[in-house]
């Protein structure tokens, strides 16, 4: 029987996962020496040579090989897998040139396919919640299987994060990636229309990993929604908590939630609440104030909504977070209007990652950039409609830094 947990809690059964009738156990990952792996580029200059190499990661139990893709400029390393086009690691140095991974994941197939409360995935066709999986457009209405309570999360039971997608190199002088592509038939999910998809991720000289969206939708209007759900703990991966770190936010007003977590519809400022990060503060400061909005979402697990005007090339800054001890930062610019503040309320110590290292509540922050969650059934919200003939496109901008 399928656990429907709390958010971000691990979905414990392989069937829930669309694994099918072969165990999840069956999921295979290279083990004794290491294969050989193929480099795929190298070039340029500034920290060091812009390169990239690809080496298998693992086998599903159709037999669907996953690659993982580990592209640098010297400084910064990104590690990707084609399952569920997953950023696994993402190395950074400190103010004393001190390299860690910072982000959460792990180093085995059958662990993401069984226990990934969607660690660093691209997330689709919808990310975050759509109220009992249930909306309409021009009259029709649609049901997506449910997986968090009575609402369907991150795409339903199965997602985005848990296909295997279609790789394709992306070089020039001055940047490197990855573009991944995956299709979504009529009806996958219960969502219309045979979605293209193509997520494209680069990382430049400036220490900037860029994450491009693209999509079309053929036969039937849809609803789109992507983000990527990467887990950062700037001090390193597995370290402890990340209450410590300082968050500002461009966000003068969020939208409060139900019980479900369901945005009620309001959009609320974030003045004299603890919401309001306008202004550097540690993430843990309020955290545990009886506010009743932290209360339901266990900690931070809100939407917000991000202000100011767009720049010339379409972006806003949405948010910066800073590690006081290693001098770590990471500042978010987006094409979107929200992002979601989740402060990792439902790591509870179940599993270990990447090393071996336990993940407890609290020990990662996301941040993923998009339009507001149950958009489809909230008409005062931005429209997540997609039709044939338009196209999807947004951008996000991760940059790694130190101060």
């Amino acid at each position: 029987m399928t656990d429907h947990l709390p958010r971000r809690q691990v979905l414990r059964s392989a069937g829930a996962l669309g694994l099918g009738a072969v165990a999840a156990g069956a999921l295979t990952s290279p083990a004794g020496a290491a294969p050989a792996a193929t480099t795929v580029a190298s070039m340029g200059s500034h920290h060091g040579r812009l390169s990239i190499r690809k080496d298998p990661f693992g086998t599903t139990p159709e037999g669907v090989g996953v690659d993982v893709y580990t592209f640098s400029n010297g400084r910064v390393t990104v590690s990707m897998l084609t399952w569920g086009a997953t950023i696994q690691r993402v190395e950074t140095p400190d103010r004393r040139g001190r390299t860690e991974n910072i982000s959460l994941g792990f180093d085995n197939l059958p662990d993401y396919a069984k226990l990934s409360p969607y660690f660093g995935a691209t997330i689709g066709r919808y990310g975050n919640r759509i109220a009992k999986g249930r909306f309409s457009i021009d009259g029709n209405s649609y049901q997506i299987p449910v997986n968090d309570g009575e609402n369907a999360l991150h795409g339903g039971t199965l997602g985005f994060d848990k296909k295997v997608w279609k790789a394709k190199v992306v070089q020039t002088s001055s940047q490197v990636g990855v573009a991944f592509t995956y299709v979504s038939p009529d009806g996958e999910m219960g969502f219309p229309g045979t979605l293209t998809t193509t997520v494209t991720y680069t990382l430049d000289f400036d220490d900037d990993l860029r994450i491009d969206y693209h999509a079309t939708v053929a036969g039937k209007p849809t609803v789109v929604n992507l983000t990527n759900h990467v887990y950062f703990n700037l001090a390193g991966e597995g370290s402890g908590s990340i209450e410590g770190h300082v968050l500002e936010l461009n966000a003068p007003s969020y939208t409060p939630v139900d019980s479900g977590l369901i945005p009620t519809g309001e959009i609320a400022p974030v003045a004299g609440t603890p919401f309001d990060f306008r202004r550097p503060t540690a993430i843990g400061k309020r955290l545990r104030e009886d506010h009743p909005q932290l209360v339901i979402g266990r900690g931070y697990d809100h939407n917000f909504v991000l202000g100011g005007k767009a720049d010339h090339d379409g972006l806003r800054f949405a948010g910066r977070f800073t590690e006081p001890e290693s001098g770590r930062t990471v500042s978010v610019r987006t094409a979107e209007p929200g992002a979601q503040f989740y402060s990792g309320n439902f790591l509870d110590g179940t599993f270990q990652g990447i090393g071996g290292k336990t993940y407890r509540q609290g020990d990662a922050f996301a941040f993923e950039t998009q339009h507001f969650p149950d958009s489809p059934n909230q008409p005062n919200f931005p429209s997540t409609v997609l039709r044939p003939g338009q196209t999807y496109s947004t951008r996000t901008i991760y940059s790694f830094g130190t101060k």
